[in-house]
């Protein structure tokens, strides 16, 4: 078998000289429909790409291995650790290959949570080959930046470990559920399948490596929107201190791994109120002048105040009913929708005189936003579009938001805006002959939800439903596509979390602290909370928090890295400004609203830091500082263990002779103390399933029964492969389609979560925005368009 390489691709042939496939390496990801298929000759193309990856680590390894500088031997382990990983993950990625098409909704549609998970790794794969390619040219150059390429090869050998870790999850999954079914048969909690194997190490899907798995229009998009999120951060919790948040912040723009550290710790530690303020930058002073900017032109865009009053509605069978307005949680208020229309119609309420006729067709909308943030104003860069192709009036609901207003308010205040809706075609412009839900993420589930109750009130159905990408099951049942939150840049796994339970579970904190440790430990939604949610101690990362031993040969780097994590106060003397336990007790427990038990995992990191790490010493001038607490028997009696102990990157040991055995020895315990650092402080994702949701099909529409979703009406579906939602998106479709209901489901490439927000500025998330169009066009069915979806491919 060899290989025969070229500058943008290679060919894979065997010993009889037969090729598989030309294979290019350009910059899109891998695409998740086109990942499992196979060749002729019944080896899936992508091996060739797993071999040339092992071939080029193989060639780089052997030219650093005689260098015997410090960044020498790094890149020469870094590589050597590529080539472990990729002999560890290809055997577990071709077995999740060859079953992940049994999962898909079906031929024309291929996509599943599994499929995602392999076009992932082949995707960093990729990534991979790019930089050690990277590497063999560049390395001979008197300009070599070795020390850029450390950093470079170790991220993306973090990155391979962490997606094996990954796959493993994904074993259990497929061992969980029946074949066919993305969610396990029997109650499965995610503590338990997070158990299975080695805690994931979130950094480095935040650092170097963020975006990578995403199409290069979106990459750009994704690194500014987390570097503003980790500046914000500084703002936010700063009190203001401008100045210090704008330098900090910019260092985010330079320094990756500070911004890792920075993201992952917010995401773990700052509260339901950031995630809203943050998302709620999308509706300041200017980004509110964008849409009137750069998107279509429209006649009426106006607010619309219902007020809180009893609607008389007819049911189908002919009967009057009342409904009432929403009075739970918050009591009896207005309730604001926003009209959009591209021209101004016959009877529109306000507008004047005009000589058009009402349309016939209306959309009634929901924004996404996770239940607790945004409004119909920040979805207006693509409302705006949508309007003028469609030339329909659209009505989108500002619905009260979470935690002030947790479920069923704002399901009642969509049934009741459509209630009020169905009173009023003439003053919104349309004669109401068809009406087509539509909604994206947060707003796809409540539109689903408002469906049923509609149907269980006998009241007139739409004509048609349109979700994109949409939060199925508010559960937290295990699903292969549910991992992707721990990678995702836009909906990263502690601000899903606090999103649903702010929504889901508002109350949940109190009845958690209340049960027993018996029914903690039976519990498919909850952890104990006595236990260390701050570390997740994993067999192989025992010795992480045994004592002094984890700690050798800490550089000044190192110590400073610690210290960062011991003491808010002294946090921006340091290298790193992650959130510190004391940044985010101290300091702004108040603001950010946090209660003492929420700290109290983070507790056990200055303790151990107090215990282990730490002394103080005293400069001239009479000023204390900290060191590093020394330990005389460290290497008389821990040596053998240090030299074979296992971190997160998975290094192989250096075992070398000579006089420079002990310089490489030293090197590889800075790599193994820096891997130490970040299990110290990176939190099991497990311990963010602390609360249960109930089984409500209102609030999951993916448990309503049969004989209601028979009578659901035409369905299209949109999705990403690379949406924590998929699973349920794919699940749901496979529902309806087995109960004879017509429905249709497309999955987009290389797009995240979110995307038709960034409709204008980029060009495929704007073509997507586009194949809304045409599905909500289908389900118009004006001009008699086909009911049974193409399935276009982007």
């Amino acid at each position: 078998m060899k290989l025969r390489l070229f500058s943008r691709g290679f060919r894979f042939t065997t010993g009889n000289g037969k090729f598989y496939k030309k294979m290019d390496f350009s910059d899109p990801p891998a695409k998740a429909s086109l990942c499992c298929e196979e060749s002729v000759e019944g080896a899936p193309p992508t091996y060739a790409m797993y071999e040339a990856l092992k071939d080029s680590c193989q060639n780089n390894a052997t030219y650093f291995h005689p260098d015997d500088s410090e960044n020498g031997q790094r890149l020469y382990q870094g590589f050597m650790t590529l080539i472990d990983h990729i002999d560890t993950v290809w055997p577990l990625v071709d077995h999740v290959r060859k079953v992940a098409p049994s999962y898909d909704f079906d031929a024309k549609s291929p996509g599943n949570g599994y499929r995602s998970f392999v076009s992932v790794v082949d995707s960093c794969v990729l990534h991979g080959l790019k930089l050690s390619r990277q590497v063999c040219t560049g390395r001979d150059a008197l300009l070599f930046r070795k020390g850029y390429f450390v950093k470079e090869v170790e991220s993306c050998g973090q990155l391979l470990a962490s997606l094996g870790t990954c796959l493993h999850h994904l074993q259990t999954l497929l061992s969980w559920a029946a074949p066919g079914e993305l969610f396990p048969i029997e109650p499965h909690s995610p503590e338990e399948l997070f158990s299975q194997a080695d805690t994931i190490n979130q950094y480095c899907f935040y650092g170097r490596c963020l975006g990578f798995q995403f199409l290069p229009s979106m990459r750009g998009i994704l690194k500014g929107i987390s570097i503003c999120m980790a500046g914000f951060s500084e703002a936010y919790y700063s009190h203001g201190n401008l100045i210090s948040s704008v330098w900090t912040g910019g260092q985010y723009l330079i320094d990756p791994e500070m911004r890792a550290r920075r993201i992952v710790n917010i995401s773990q530690s700052a509260s339901v109120e950031f995630c809203k303020a943050f998302w709620f930058l999308a509706e300041s002073e200017i980004m509110k002048r964008v849409p009137s900017l750069m998107s279509s032109t429209v006649a009426v865009n106006k607010i619309i105040t219902l007020p809180p009053e009893p609607i008389v509605m007819t049911t189908n069978e002919g009967k009057e009913m009342t409904i009432l307005p929403p009075t739970v949680h918050i009591g009896l208020q207005g309730l604001n929708v926003r009209l959009i229309s591209v021209n101004k119609r016959i009877g529109m309420a306000g507008e004047g005189s005009s000589t058009l006729p009402p349309a016939e067709g209306i959309i009634f909308h929901c924004h996404g936003g996770g239940f607790v943030a945004q409004s119909s104003k920040s979805h207006e860069t693509y409302l705006r579009e949508w309007a003028s192709k469609l030339n329909i009036p659209i009505l989108s609901v500002d619905y009260s938001l979470a935690p002030q207003a947790p479920f069923p308010r704002a399901l009642e205040e969509v049934f009741f805006a459509y209630c009020w809706m169905i009173n009023n075609f003439k003053e919104i412009g349309t004669t109401g002959k068809r009406i087509v839900f539509a909604g994206d993420s947060a707003g796809a589930n409540l539109i689903a939800g408002c469906t049923l109750k509609i149907l269980e009130a006998g009241l007139r159905p739409p004509e048609g439903l349109f979700m994109a990408y949409a939060p199925l099951l508010v559960s937290f049942i295990p699903s292969p596509a549910r991992l992707l939150c721990l990678m995702d840049p836009l909906l990263p796994f502690g601000f899903m979390m606090r999103c649903l339970k702010a929504y889901a579970s508002p109350n949940a904190r109190g009845k958690v602290e209340k049960r027993s440790s018996k029914e903690n430990s039976t519990s498919n939604a909850t952890t104990p909370v006595e236990g260390n949610g701050f570390l997740k101690v994993s067999p192989s990362q025992e010795g992480a928090s045994e004592g002094p031993s984890s700690f050798e040969e800490v550089s000044p780097s190192d110590l400073a890295e610690l210290q960062a994590h011991k003491s808010g106060s002294e946090r921006r003397q340091s290298s790193d400004t992650t959130i510190s336990a004391a940044s985010l007790t101290s300091e702004h427990t108040a603001a950010a609203g946090i209660t003492p038990t929420e700290d109290k995992s983070q507790q056990y990191v200055s303790d151990f830091l107090e215990r282990y790490v730490f002394d103080s010493d005293t400069d001239s001038e009479g000023r204390k500082f900290p060191v590093v607490k020394p330990n005389k028997n460290l290497h008389s009696q821990r040596e053998p263990e240090s030299e074979n102990s296992s971190t997160l990157i998975g290094e192989p040991p250096l075992l070398h002779d000579g006089e420079n055995k002990d310089h490489k020895k030293r090197i590889k315990t800075r790599l193994a103390v820096r891997s130490n650092l970040d299990a110290l402080i990176a939190r099991s994702p497990s311990d963010e399933f602390i609360f249960s949701v109930p089984r409500d099909p209102l609030l999951s529409p993916y448990w309503a029964d049969d004989e209601l979703l028979k009578r659901f009406p035409p369905v299209r579906i949109l999705t990403v492969h690379l949406d924590p939602c998929l699973d349920d998106c794919v699940m749901f479709a496979k529902k309806l389609k087995g109960l004879g209901n017509e429905v249709g489901l497309d999955v987009l490439e290389g797009l995240p979560h979110g995307f038709l927000n960034f409709s204008l500025m980029a060009k495929e998330a704007h073509e997507g925005s586009n194949l809304c169009v045409e599905r909500i066009k289908q389900l118009l069915d004006l001009e008699n368009h086909a009911n049974t979806p193409d399935n276009t491919e982007l």
